[in-house]
């Protein structure tokens, strides 16, 4: 079991972000979503569709063969190539 909040925290350590660095997401964080339990492993998707905003990173549910996580990229160009999301 895995909550978005576990996840996008995660996610955000390694662009060293918080929570607190968030300027918008969809749906907005305040609806509850972030902390609804679901189970990430393989099967069949689970968690809620989303996107969060910071200064500098976007964030966005990943999904293979119902296994979920959170991806991201940057809100800005930087010359990064973005990998791969999802499955094959």
């Amino acid at each position: 079991m895995a909550t978005w909040r576990e996840l996008i925290t995660e996610e955000m350590e390694w662009h060293d972000e918080t929570l607190d660095d968030v300027v918008a997401a969809a749906p907005e964080l305040a609806t509850g979503w972030l902390d609804d339990e679901f189970h990430n492993g393989y099967g069949s998707s689970e968690g809620c569709a989303f996107t969060v905003w910071t200064t500098h990173y976007v964030y966005f549910p990943g999904v293979y063969d119902g296994k979920e996580w959170v991806a991201s990229v940057s809100r800005h160009p930087d010359g990064k190539p973005t990998k791969h999301v999802g499955g094959e």
